[in-house]
C-alpha cells in the first residue's frame, strides 16, 4: 500500500533563488499544514510569484527543498503535480466556451471518469449553475475568478496555489472570491495564497507568513503578529465606515456585475 504522507502539505527549507545578480530568494523556511489557509505576503518584487512557481515544479530552485505532500518538487516533479492545482494572478478560462465548457474540458484533460458530474458539482459548490451555459465573456471579474478556482479544483488537489487571486476585481467580486477560498480549506483542501492585500490576509488565512528581504521575517497567527508590536492604548473614537462598507451597502446583493460584465 502507498505511504500515508501525515505532516505538512507544504515543507520548505532554505529555498534560494537568483535572477542574475538578483537574490530573490535567500533561505526560505515554510510550513502550511493540511486543510489550512497560509497567506503569503510581500510587497511587489518580495518573491512570492517566485516561491510559488518553484513549488508548483514551473521554476528549479538554486538550493534548498521543499515537498508537496511529502513529494520533493525537483525529483518528483509528476507526483507532485498530480497533487496541486495553481490558479494564476489573471482568469485561465477559455471565454469562448460556456462555464460548464470550461469545467468538462479540464475534467476530460484530467481523465476523470465522468466529466458530466465533476462540472455540474463544481457549478453547484460555486453557485454558477445558473449561469453554467452562457459563454464565459458574460461573466463578471467575480464570476470569472470563481469559475477559475473552480477549473483548478478539477480532480480534487490536495494543494492549490492561489497567486494574487482578486488583483483587479471590485470589491463584490473579491467577497465572491474570498468565499469560494473559505469553501476550499472546510472541504480540507490546502491553500496557500499570495496576496499585497492586508484586509484579504486578515479575513481569509489561519496563519500568515511575511516575506522580505527574501526571507520568511515573521509567520504565525494574526494574534501572533500582534503580540510583536507593543500593548495597545485604548481610545474612543466615532467609527467611520469605509469606502468598501459604503459601496456593498449602496449595491447590496443585486449587483448587476454579479450577472454581466460591466
Amino acid at each position: 500500500m502507498p505511504t500515508i504522507h501525515t505532516g505538512p502539505a507544504i515543507r520548505v527549507r532554505n529555498l534560494t533563488k537568483s535572477y542574475g545578480d538578483v537574490r530573490v530568494l535567500d533561505g526560505v523556511d515554510l510550513d502550511v499544514e493540511r486543510g489550512s489557509i497560509v497567506a503569503l505576503l510581500g510587497s511587489n518584487g518580495a518573491g512570492k510569484t517566485t516561491a510559488v512557481r518553484i513549488l508548483s515544479t514551473l521554476l528549479r530552485a538554486d538550493g534548498g527543498t521543499a515537498a508537496i505532500v511529502g513529494a520533493d518538487v525537483a525529483s518528483q516533479a509528476a507526483r507532485v503535480r498530480a497533487s496541486i492545482s495553481l490558479t494564476g494572478q489573471f482568469a485561465a478560462i477559455d471565454e469562448v466556451l460556456t462555464g460548464r465548457e470550461n469545467l468538462m474540458l479540464i475534467a476530460r484533460l484530467r481523465h476523470l471518469p465522468d466529466p458530466d458530474a465533476a462540472a455540474d458539482a463544481l457549478l453547484a459548490r460555486f453557485s454558477l449553475t445558473d449561469a453554467a451555459r452562457r459563454a464565459a465573456s458574460t461573466y463578471s471579474g467575480g464570476m470569472r475568478r470563481r469559475l477559475d478556482i473552480a477549473m483548478s479544483l478539477v480532480g480534487a488537489p490536495a494543494v492549490v496555489f492561489l497567486d494574487e487571486p482578486t488583483t483587479g476585481l471590485d470589491p463584490q467580486g473579491r467577497l465572491e472570491v474570498w468565499d469560494a477560498v473559505r469553501s476550499l480549506a472546510a472541504s480540507g483542501t490546502t491553500v496557500l495564497l499570495t496576496t499585497q492585500y492586508l484586509d484579504e490576509a486578515e479575513n481569509l488565512a489561519d496563519r500568515i507568513a511575511i516575506l522580505h528581504g527574501g526571507r520568511i521575517i515573521a509567520e504565525g497567527t494574526l494574534a501572533d503578529l500582534r503580540e510583536l508590536f507593543p500593548p495597545t492604548t485604548v481610545e474612543y473614537v466615532e467609527k467611520q465606515p469605509t469606502l468598501e462598507e459604503i459601496f456593498l451597502a449602496i449595491v447590496g446583493s443585486a449587483d448587476p456585475l454579479d450577472t454581466e460584465e460591466s
